[in-house]
């Protein structure tokens, strides 16, 4: 008997001793996990667009400017391109452009077609690489969009339809254990409303009240029973009575609260699951900052997380039970002690009509040394139709491209540092997620996936597919693409196992041509189709069309007659691009010899011309069709391979159909004389003619060759500020809504800047939008208004 006691007590200490080493790796592997996923992690980016307004008629223009960052807040020059999308309620594309991006940053224009209905549209930005993570990540905002063509809608009695959420702290109620919980109400709109109400049991007992505090967020605490269903009843500001069921608590569980108290936070995880190891983690989706072991003791295990050890923005805190399983998170969110203060001055607060306005910049941090940025500004009117409380480079940089959905006037939180907005915050963190992590993919060791949209590092990335006849990918197979102009742009890619083509441009702007092909000498039967290069999946996010108020009315149509006289008096003027300041020069760089035909008796047929006086080409025949061979620097380059024969970009396989080429509508020729090789093709020399109208002179393209329209990225349009002498004529209107607009403010070493420019006829109030981003990730912004009489 003793024996078998004995053999009992050694089970039950070497299961105890398993059990105390498991518990004791737990953490290690817990952070380990964390450190892998964060070591593997990809480079994640951040989008953020400032437009010139938040409210557009058709017939305007929208401007806009893209700040790109690393989840650091830091510029980044890894992607080159920026898509920019405007999507009406069903997420149908009504506006797209593709935007260069360099150095942190990069700015267009979208003209609004006069065919879109009213509505509230989203504006949504992203880079090819961001594609990879989902459309959740994408930077998104809304649009007012009013079409005058149609009759605008007044306001309209309609059923009140209301969201009310509830939000346990840490994720789980339990029973026998109080709990914070956040809630959050949404009304018809979208935008949170104002709510009391108190919570009751089974028998209709009150066990707890609550009222929200801004945008429809609010917090109470209470503990749920057993064998109890609770629920809320609320009332509205406006009377209207809400009954909302609560979440069901769980018998057994963790419940997380967290006490903000001076410099620690405080954190207590309940559970009523007895004496146990739990384990939590503090991290910011780049590094961890805080790892720590607790106990249970009385149904209770405390940690305490110094405020100094977080870094700026949001952090995320989370338990972890004695089998590593993580049961309660909760966010943080430290506000940054450093700023980027921008101080706008305009000269005065009153101006006339045409008057100038001078408006002085100083950028400072918060130890009030001057600071260098990247800055922009908008200066618009004020009327009944701007849209208040838009997303701003501070609030969303540090917040909202952080959270999940949407969040409502999120420069609030930003504007002082109150108990007031502290508490509003604690609130908006309680009720919203955090969207760029997930701890099942990091638990499990989950390796980076093959990702399926690459960093467009040089230039806009053009891709697409080539398959045979019956429909099948062809592996291994070279495309080519060109795109016939001026400039030589002329580019090959391999097909991989999947059929797909990556063509890697490099300064592809505005509307093109683009021919596709394959050697049509050897291959005569492929298919190659282009793929969009716009995401064809949306976020979840819903912005919901508000109608207008009748007293709206009046400066609607105030707004329309201003649009429609500046269309007509200064339209030319709206449709001036700038030139990109690119390279010129064709992917060969300096040709061997460049033979321009005007300067040598003009021939009336290529064969003469190549025969007669360019020394580097043979031409002979063999089975009845032409060929060439090109003369090395030593030898004659392969005799049995053809050189690469380019015509404005676009290659010929077929020599025949270059001496059919017209020599009288060819300006130049260029010659490189020796092996090429150029991505994944190599050519035995190159000759490369250039029409004189670069349009192929004439010549047609092979009919298997694929020839679609497509735009690169946009030519950027030139705002219209006029200058003192444009105004002198005051028999030309002048009724500009948007005095200014500059996505690149010139900023000295100071710390200085100013901007100049002049007030229209139209009277009234007008703000000045300034915002900006230090090269160390600081965002700022400023605002400043003015009088016009």
């Amino acid at each position: 008997m003793n024996k078998i006691i004995l053999k009992l007590y050694s089970v039950v200490f070497l299961f105890s001793l398993v059990t105390l080493r498991l518990n004791a790796q737990v953490l290690p592997e817990i952070q380990k996990a964390l450190v892998n996923h964060q070591n593997n992690n990809i480079l994640q980016e951040k989008l953020f667009v400032q437009t010139d307004n938040e409210f557009y008629l058709t017939g305007e223009i929208l401007w806009f400017k893209a700040y790109y960052t690393d989840l650091q807040n830091k510029p980044l020059n890894v992607s080159k391109v920026a898509y920019v999308e405007v999507l009406d309620e069903a997420n149908t594309p009504v506006l797209q452009a593709k935007i260069s991006l360099k150095n942190g940053s990069g700015n267009g224009s979208l003209y609004i077609p006069v065919n879109l209905n009213n509505g509230t549209y989203k504006l949504r930005a992203y880079t090819n690489w961001m594609k990879n993570l989902g459309a959740d990540v994408f930077f998104e905002k809304p649009l007012k969009i009013i079409n005058t063509l149609n009759t605008p809608q007044n306001s309209k009695a309609e059923s009140k339809k209301y969201n009310l959420q509830f939000f346990p702290e840490g994720g789980d109620l339990v029973e026998g254990i109080t709990s914070k919980v956040g809630f959050k109400i949404l009304g018809s709109d979208g935008k949170g409303m104002d709510i009391s109400g108190v919570i009751v049991n089974n028998r209709n007992d009150t066990l707890a009240r609550f009222k929200t505090l801004k945008f429809g967020i609010g917090q109470f605490s209470f503990m749920p029973l057993a064998n109890n269903d609770y629920k809320a009843i609320a009332r509205s500001a406006q009377g209207e009575i809400i009954i909302q069921q609560l979440p069901a608590a769980k018998k057994t569980g963790y419940v997380l609260n967290l006490k903000d108290e001076n410099a620690n936070l405080n954190i207590d995880v309940f559970s009523n699951l007895g004496n146990q190891k739990l384990y939590l983690v503090a991290h910011n989706g780049i590094k961890t900052v805080f790892a720590s072991t607790g106990e249970v003791s009385g149904g209770k295990a405390s940690f305490v997380v110094k405020k100094d050890s977080l870094t700026d923005g949001i952090t995320y805190l989370t338990a972890f039970n004695n089998e590593g399983k993580a049961v309660a998170e909760r966010l943080y969110f430290k506000k940054s002690a450093k700023k980027l203060t921008i101080n706008a001055v305009s000269d005065s607060k009153l101006y006339n009509n045409r008057q100038e306005v001078n408006v002085n910049l100083s950028l400072n941090d918060e130890k009030n040394l001057s600071k260098l940025a990247d800055v922009s500004i908008s200066v618009h009117k004020i009327d009944s139709l701007d849209v208040k409380n838009c997303p701003d480079i501070e609030s969303y940089l540090w917040l909202s491209s952080n959270l999940k959905g949407e969040v409502e006037s999120p420069g609030y939180y930003f504007e002082q540092n109150n108990l007031g907005t502290s508490e509003a915050l604690d609130n908006l963190l309680l009720t919203q997620g955090w969207r760029r992590f997930n701890w099942a993919d990091v638990l499990s060791g989950k390796k980076v996936p093959v990702f399926k949209f690459l960093p467009e590092y040089n230039g806009h990335i053009v891709s697409g597919k080539i398959v045979d006849k019956a429909g099948n990918a062809i592996n291994n197979h070279l495309v080519y693409m060109s795109v016939p102009g001026k400039r030589i742009q002329f580019y090959g890619s391999t097909s991989d196992s999947t059929g797909q083509v990556v063509f890697n441009t490099k300064d592809f702007y505005g509307q093109n041509e683009v021919v596709l092909q394959t050697n049509t000498e050897l291959d005569s039967t492929s298919l190659i189709t282009v793929n969009n290069p716009f995401f064809e999946k949306y976020s979840a996010n819903k912005y919901l069309s508000g109608n207008l108020k009748t007293s709206q009315l009046n400066d609607l149509s105030m707004r329309n007659l201003s649009m429609q006289v500046q269309n007509v008096y200064s339209g030319a003027k709206l449709k001036q691009f700038y030139k990109p300041n690119i390279d010129s020069s064709a992917f060969y760089l300096n040709p061997y010899k460049t033979y321009k035909l005007s300067d040598y008796t003009r021939f009336t047929t290529m064969e003469e011309v190549l025969r007669e006086y360019v020394a580097q080409v043979f031409v002979y025949k063999k089975q009845k069709r032409f060929h060439f061979h090109i003369l090395g620097e030593e030898a004659i380059l392969d005799e049995e391979v053809d050189p690469l024969v380019l015509l404005d970009g676009v290659p010929y396989f077929n020599m025949d159909k270059v001496i059919a080429i017209d020599p009288l509508k060819v300006e130049k020729l260029e010659v490189i004389r020796s092996r090429y090789y150029y991505g994944p093709t190599s050519s035995e020399g190159i000759l490369s003619f250039s029409t004189m109208k670069s349009d192929l002179g004439g010549t047609e393209i092979d009919p298997r060759a694929v020839v679609i329209d497509y735009e690169g990225m946009q030519l950027q349009r030139e705002f219209y500020s006029p200058t003192e002498d444009d105004l002198k004529n005051k028999r030309i209107p002048d009724f500009r809504s948007t005095l200014y607009w500059s996505p690149e403010v010139n900023i000295d070493a100071n710390g200085k800047g100013k901007v100049s420019f002049y007030t229209s006829d139209k009277k009234g109030s007008y703000i000045g939008v300034v915002q900006g981003l230090t090269a160390s990730g600081i965002p700022g912004v400023s605002y400043f208004s003015f009088e016009v009489k």
